[in-house]
């Protein structure tokens, strides 16, 4: 069998067989249990293709057993060997950390799944507080193979010569490794403060503040499988932008996590915001009480009519009162949709009508005859009109008095500044309104749809009652177990209906309720984007990372402050404080320029430098920075961050500072930095591109001079 180790001839003394050969053995042990349980879940898979698919729950319990088979299968395909992280010694007793749990053919546990309570020692573990670990080893994958290894001892006896001490060699090694398109796999290096984050509780809002490099994306990632193996649960998970969510988007696949919903917030809502909008409009709506206002807005239609209405039938009239319109538009419950509330308030019209009237006409015939009535559907069409959820929004930005109706708290001038000529030409501002018009009024087509539901059902029941009904007087097939007595009862008769063949409407996926929502680069939320996702977790469990330092628009309050304001109440806040990403050298560049407009900014420290030196030169320099690099290294990922025109090339993004958030690469060359504007958010888009390098910054500008924030913190060094 080849050997799972594929050591350097530097490391030659790490394959000593005193060292590894337990893991030897134990490497083709899994090899042969994973050979077993792939095959087991292929013909598992295939019965489960080939077995009827049902009808309506059996139909849909055997689409979720497909499902999860097909995607425990690619889980296994995808590691394969590597799927084991690492081991730990406790005693006499050496445990295997694995992304997933596996046992072999007897039941042995050969690997223990990372998130399970059984591993966390393996993550938790430190000098100060050992947990119970005598030893702890790490491995490093390459292709398959472990390139490298490396020990940590917790205890004397461990000393025993069954130990490679180069303690955080391959950790050190891995945070220098050539970034891809791709977040790279971290899981088996994730460290102790990151991992007792990932496995809190749940209760509440969990606020992970940390600055760049400090591994914010990689505790949400993994805390969001951590939380759906702890306790099975429906999550979102919310990125900043789509270049994040395509950067990030193997690695909950590759934890086993392939049904987690993963959008932006603009995905939220089926609108596009293409045009820009006014800075103060903006803040205007950025407040959760506009968001709020919707609410008003759409129950200005829903007043009863002040005035009676007389109703023709036949040779009777029926007179409906201003109280009977009243208590006919209290019918819809609490939280009804407008337009599904329309068909509640239409039956309790009708059960009032009916009451009163003193014909003959048989209660179905009256309904049926009041439904077609024209002076009662016009009546309830304009009390209780069929709503679209961008009119109402729309209205808002070009009926003054409508917005004034509505938010009566707005001044003249502001209501003036929130019109505009072309009210549907949507920005970003407006997205959160009409996500909540969209909530409030609910879908145009629902209660067409329901009766499309309906009638398909009844007409369903109609062809089986004909059909039931000869088989049960012809008693042809009685089979003398009573069969045909049983088809005498409603309750099988409706088991019988075909769920397939009733219309329905495409299911919604990010529409909720989520019983946990993890938000990253929450620090840039506003108060009105926040309404979007408590709308769609009413549990308000929330696991919320960001920076304040890293906020465009500024941050002073506390997280506290802020969270409390939008509505969460139970907050936890952890920090993370120690940069593993970024080297020293960037980080030190970087912090006079967030420092001089945010002097208490939380400026993570680096763990390691990477020896070269922060690069300055000028904007004509671009192509012989980029085409140096590219020879000087045959992998990794280069980005230029401010210049719109430079066109991206192989192994070379080009990318503004605000969809650079969340990114990382091995060079970063900012283009005329000292551009990007004026006092916070100038300096937090220089900050934050500065900080996506993790070898190398390389700063160009048109004077060749470095930008102001650092010149005023040499000043004030010099000053010092």
């Amino acid at each position: 069998m080849t050997s799972a180790f594929d050591l350097p001839a530097a490391l030659a003394a790490k394959a000593d067989p005193v060292l590894v050969a337990g893991d030897e053995k134990h490497f083709a042990d899994i090899t042969a249990s994973l050979e077993r349980t792939i095959a087991e879940l292929q013909d598992r898979l295939e019965t489960e293709r080939r077995a009827p698919a049902g009808k309506g729950r059996q139909a849909v319990d055997r689409d979720d057993a497909i499902r999860r088979t097909s995607a425990r299968l690619r889980a296994l395909r995808r590691h394969r060997l590597d799927i084991c992280l690492g081991r730990m010694v406790t005693g006499d007793s050496t445990v295997y950390i694995g992304r997933f749990g596996l046992t072999d053919s007897d039941g042995r546990r050969l690997l223990v799944d990372w998130r399970s309570p059984a591993a966390e020692p393996f993550f938790g573990a430190t000098h100060a507080n050992p947990m119970g670990l005598a030893s702890r080893r790490r491995y490093r994958w390459t292709r398959g193979r472990v390139t490298d290894y490396w020990d940590e001892v917790f205890t004397p006896d461990a000393l025993d010569g069954h130990a490679a001490l180069d303690d955080q060699s391959a950790f050190i090694a891995s945070l220098g490794s050539n970034r891809s398109a791709r977040m790279r796999d971290v899981l088996g290096t994730i460290q102790a403060d990151q991992d007792a984050i990932i496995r809190a509780g749940s209760d509440g809002a969990l606020v992970v503040d940390g600055g760049p490099g400090t591994g914010k994306t990689v505790v949400a990632l993994h805390r969001t499988a951590y939380l759906i193996y702890a306790n099975p649960r429906h999550v979102l998970f919310v990125g900043p932008h789509e270049p994040y969510l395509a950067y990030v988007s193997d690695v909950l696949p590759s934890l086993g996590e392939e049904e987690v919903q993963t959008c932006t917030l603009r995905d939220l809502v089926p609108f596009t915001a293409t045009a820009a909008e006014d800075p103060q409009a903006a803040r205007l709506k950025s407040s959760a009480e506009l968001v709020k206002a919707i609410e008003a807005a759409v129950r200005f239609y829903e007043e009863p009519p002040a005035r009676g209405l007389v109703v023709e039938v036949d040779d009777d009239e029926i007179r409906l009162t201003a109280r009977d319109w009243a208590e006919a538009f209290a019918a819809p419950g609490p939280g009804t949709p407008h337009n599904e509330g329309r068909d509640e308030v239409w039956e309790e019209l009708l059960t009032i009508l009916e009451v009163k009237y003193r014909g003959e006409e048989p209660p179905d015939l009256l309904r049926s005859s009041l439904r077609r009535n024209t002076a009662l559907t016009t009546a309830v069409n304009r009390a209780w009109p069929l709503l679209e959820p961008a009119d109402i929004v729309a209205d808002l930005w070009s009926v003054p008095a409508y917005l004034h109706r509505c938010a009566p708290w707005l001044t003249a001038s502001e209501i003036k500044t929130l019109q505009r000529t072309d009210p549907r030409a949507w920005t970003e501002a407006d997205l959160p309104l009409l996500d909540a018009a969209r909530h409030r009024v609910g879908d145009p087509g629902a209660p067409r749809l329901r009766r499309e539901q309906e009638a398909a059902v009844a007409a369903q029941r109609r062809g089986m009652a004909r059909v039931l009904d000869d088989l049960i007087a012809s008693r042809e097939y009685d089979d003398g177990e009573g069969l045909m007595s049983m088809l005498v009862q409603q309750d099988l008769r409706d088991v019988l209906v075909d769920d397939a063949a009733v219309p329905t409407a495409g299911p919604d996926r990010l529409a909720g309720p989520f019983a946990h929502v993890v938000v990253d680069e929450a620090q840039e939320l506003t108060d009105a984007e926040w309404q979007m996702l408590l709308q769609r977790c009413p549990s308000r469990s929330f696991t919320i990372v960001g920076d304040r330092a890293q906020a465009r628009h500024g941050f002073t309050e506390s997280w506290a402050q802020r969270l409390s304001r939008i509505g969460l109440d139970r907050v936890t806040l952890t920090s993370l404080t120690i940069n593993y990403r970024t080297p020293a050298e960037v980080m030190d560049e970087a912090a006079p320029v967030i420092r001089a407009v945010l002097p208490d900014a939380n400026v993570p420290v680096s763990v390691r430098s990477g020896g070269v030196p922060v690069g300055h030169g000028s904007t004509a320099e671009l192509a012989a920075v980029l085409d140096g690099w590219l020879a000087a290294h045959q992998e990794g990922i280069a980005c230029v961050i401010g210049d719109p025109s430079f066109a991206p090339r192989p192994r070379v993004r080009s990318l503004t500072p605000t969809l650079a958030k969340g990114l990382e690469f091995d060079l970063v060359v900012l283009v005329d930095p000292q551009g990007w504007g004026e006092g916070i958010e100038g300096a937090v888009d220089r900050y934050v591109a500065m900080t996506r390098a993790t070898q190398q910054l390389v700063i160009l500008t048109s004077s060749g001079r470095r930008f102001p924030e650092q010149d005023l913190a040499v000043v004030a060094e010099s000053v010092a």
